[in-house]
């Protein structure tokens, strides 16, 4: 509740009836913009139906079927796979994300009928009286109507990072949140009009924008477009003016022009993303903005704060040094000290437990603990000014007692010092001289997983860098009882200088920082960005905001404050420090597998798009036009084996590969090669096979099933390439693949069904011989990718 030494009005104190609030909601005067909203059903029915891709494969399967050629149309079902699958992994991460949504969003406590109940955001009403303290959000716009010792931080909004003191019937806006003391307002504007609304509803929405690898398929995307336009005038002029009847015509257009469509690729970084969220879903992590799952894979610094993250927040008060003979009154002011801060932090929570006995001292004075002071303190009426904070603050260099304090904290302990000040606490210039009473020493439990994961991150070559506000020696402590490297030399961050180089210098030379101010902590991200690095900062606290908006990836804790939830891409709901590896282990699945998908996407669309030039130039040039060589289920039933099914499997299996930037200069320099390679060698087995205009259908049927022969060998070899490295459910798959492709041509069954016809043995000899040379080059073409590759990798290096 708010402080009982803040004087409230009866109407305030009461807030809104149910009666008054009814009318507000039937008035419409509501917050109703929806935070953390995934997409709604009708906006993933149109994501998933109707798309370009599908607008394309059902004017084409029209044609088709303006022919009677009803097996010809099977890639109409292409159309029907891409929208059910897409629905149901979109449906499926939207009902995950939502149940998360509720569990982790913050809840305003809101005055109502005399009382505070916790409200969701939306529930809030124009005129309700909403109390916070700090680490909360300011949800809605409004009006200060309670202030005690209240700072608010409107950095996120306006730019100006120093905190701005609020005093009653002072403005508060939406997007800011509470550094210091306590208060309540009433609000004025909800819903739309608040002045973060549309910033807030925008940036919390379920999207792919902003992403590197989204950004890197639609750069493939256009440059298929740039090959489609004129590759399929071609195949129309081509078929339409040969001799062909018109349905055979039509059919060798459509078969040209199917396999060019890059029909699974979307889909695929789609469902990739969707399972990313479930998967993360069941582990309790709340993935805000889904490129959260990408980038924390990219990441190779992560900024650790250690209360909370290395270290349990909970506290437990282990011992008080009294240091001027009066036990009694220390525990006195201890006590009095916890009754006056009626939402007390991790510490003082930890005090009040000890000491719970309120001595009645009358309150003329407060300062709240702000992260950037590093203490708190009272003013009580006939019993003196007391403090209570860092004894390296506020003590002088060489006091005994901050150097017994700073023996006891390089044990991994909490010390804090309770003092008297000479003046009140409130006053410019506070705390003054402090004359020391007692250190009081508090215990931290380290996570039981936080070993394995900072062993997991140095395993995988990411640095980490604790960056704490606690005192250097403390933290140092705790990170080296974790196995931390460089750990034993810490650094107080008042020594840190404050030009960006000279910080990244001293950043990259050091991995423990104390007695962090939040600037500083924003400074530090920013710095380690100035040098190339992708950095990803954890915290739970307040002093944790501003680096964790700036930093490439945030990842708040699911029990820290809403302001830190707010503004973080990634929740971990279960405050288990353990989720990161999971988060980075999915972002890498989804990153290297869409790799493997995009390879054999567009390295069909490569050879479709050569296969259709070669076929239709020499029409072009005064020779007899060729036919194209297959009918449209022929590039159905091969897309099928070499392509679509196997896709699916790759783009969900795990995936540990480290991810590195270059995503569409690595497919476009395997993928083109190897298209050019399966094009060149099915045309060749064509034009070695293919006996004229005047050869009959059987002599037709042979060309074709040769020149499918060599295409299908050839890309089942690049699958078996992308494949790698070989798991043995990655060989069953690559084997099934293979198997259900060779019986097509064998089965009677399959034969007549497809049109093939392999009885040609001179002819299949061919087939086999030009797809063997294909084999040859491919893997040469891989080999000479991934030396290349890793040759500009050691550069990079």
């Amino acid at each position: 509740m708010t402080s009982d030494r803040t004087t409230l009005p009866a109407d305030v104190a009461r807030g809104l009836t149910t009666a008054e609030v009814a009318e507000r909601v039937a008035a419409g005067r509501t917050n109703d913009v929806p935070a953390r909203a995934s997409r709604g059903v009708w906006e993933i029915v149109r994501a998933n139906v109707f798309t370009r891709i599908n607008a394309i494969l059902l004017v084409l399967f029209l044609i088709v079927l303006s022919t009677g050629s009803l097996l010809d149309g099977l890639f109409g079902g292409m159309i029907v796979a891409n929208s059910v699958v897409g629905l149901v992994q979109e449906m499926r991460a939207k009902r995950t994300l939502d149940r998360l949504t509720i569990v982790g969003q913050a809840r305003p406590r809101v005055r109502r009928d005399g009382a505070t109940v916790d409200l969701a955001p939306n529930e809030v009403v124009a005129d309700d009286v909403i109390e916070m303290s700090a680490g909360d959000q300011v949800v809605v716009d409004g009006e200060v109507v309670a202030a005690d010792a209240l700072e608010v931080d409107e950095s996120l909004l306006t730019g100006e990072s120093d905190p701005v003191v609020k005093h009653p019937g002072d403005p508060v806006m939406s997007g800011s949140f509470v550094v210091a003391g306590n208060g309540a307002y009433r609000a004025t504007k909800v819903g739309r009009e608040a002045y973060a609304a549309k910033l807030a509803e925008e940036a919390s929405r379920f999207t792919l924008v902003n992403s590197d690898l989204r950004n890197g398929v639609n750069t493939i995307l256009r440059f298929i477009t740039y090959l489609l336009i004129p590759a399929g005038a071609l195949s129309i002029y081509n078929q339409l003016s040969g001799d062909q009847d018109l349905p055979d015509a039509l059919n060798g257009m459509v078969a040209a022009l199917v396999p060019m469509v890059p029909e699974g690729l979307v889909l695929m970084l789609s469902i990739a993303f969707a399972v990313g969220v479930v998967r993360l879903g069941r582990r309790q992590c709340l993935v805000n903005e889904l490129p959260a799952i990408e980038g924390l894979a990219r990441v190779d610094t992560v900024c650790a704060d250690k209360t909370g993250t290395l270290t349990e927040n909970a506290m437990r008060l282990a011992e008080v040094r009294d240091l001027d003979g009066d036990p009694a009154g220390v525990r006195t002011a201890l006590g009095a000290l916890a009754a006056a801060d009626p939402r007390p932090n991790a510490s003082l929570q930890a005090i009040a437990e000890a000491h719970p006995d309120d001595p009645g001292w009358r309150v003329t004075g407060v300062a709240p603990f702000s992260s950037a002071r590093k203490w708190s303190g009272a003013s009580f009426d006939g019993n003196g000014h007391w403090v209570l904070g860092a004894p390296d603050v506020l003590l002088p260099a060489g006091d005994p007692t901050r150097d017994d304090a700073e023996r006891t904290g390089a044990q991994g302990l909490r010390v804090l010092l309770l003092g008297r000040s000479d003046g009140p606490v409130d006053a410019v210039g506070a705390p003054g001289a402090v004359t020391p009473a007692a250190l009081v020493v508090l215990e931290q439990k380290v996570r039981p997983d936080a070993k394995d994961t900072l062993a997991y991150f140095a395993e995988q070559d990411v640095t980490v860098k604790v960056i704490s506000g606690d005192n250097a020696a403390s933290v140092g402590a705790v990170a080296g009882s974790l196995g931390l490297p460089g750990a034993t030399h810490t650094v107080d961050a008042r020594t840190l200088p404050g030009d960006r180089e000279a910080l990244a210098d001293v950043l990259n030379d050091n991995a423990v920082f104390g007695r962090v101010t939040p600037d500083q902590k924003r400074a530090m991200v920013g710095a380690l960005q100035s040098r190339g690095h992708t950095v990803a900062m954890t915290g739970d606290g307040v002093n944790d905001v501003l680096a964790l908006k700036d930093a490439d990836i945030g990842v708040a804790m699911g029990a820290g404050s809403p302001a830190t939830r707010s503004v973080a891409q990634i929740v971990l709901l279960d405050n288990k420090f353990a989720t990161l590896p999971h988060v980075v282990a999915e972002g890498r699945r989804v990153i290297g597998n869409i790799e493997r998908v995009a390879t054999l996407f567009l390295t069909k669309t490569v050879y479709s798009v050569l296969l259709a030039f070669m076929v239709g130039v020499p029409g072009l040039v005064g020779f007899d036009a060729l036919p194209y060589p297959f009918y449209p289920r022929h590039v159905t039933i091969t897309g099928w084996f070499t392509i679509g099914v196997p896709a699916f499997v790759l783009s969900l299996a795990p995936n540990t590969e480290r991810a590195r930037p270059g995503f569409v200069r690595r497919v476009m320099r395997t993928s083109v090669p190897a298209g050019i390679v399966i094009g060149v060698a099915c045309f060749v087995a064509y034009i070695l096979t293919y006996e004229g205009a005047d050869a009959g259908e059987e002599a037709r049927t042979q060309s074709t099933t040769t020149a499918l022969i060599t295409l299908t060998i050839i890309a089942l070899w690049v699958l078996a390439i992308v494949a790698r490295p070989y798991a043995p459910w990655k060989i069953a798959l690559v084997v099934l693949m293979a198997s259900s492709s060779a019986l097509m041509f064998v089965l009677p069954f399959t034969q007549d069904l497809f049109l093939l016809d392999p009885s040609n043995t001179g002819y299949t000899v061919i087939g086999l011989i030009c797809a063997a040379v294909g084999v040859v080059l491919v893997e040469l073409v891989w080999a000479w990718s991934g030396r290349d590759a890793r040759e500009r990798q050691a550069v990079a290096d």
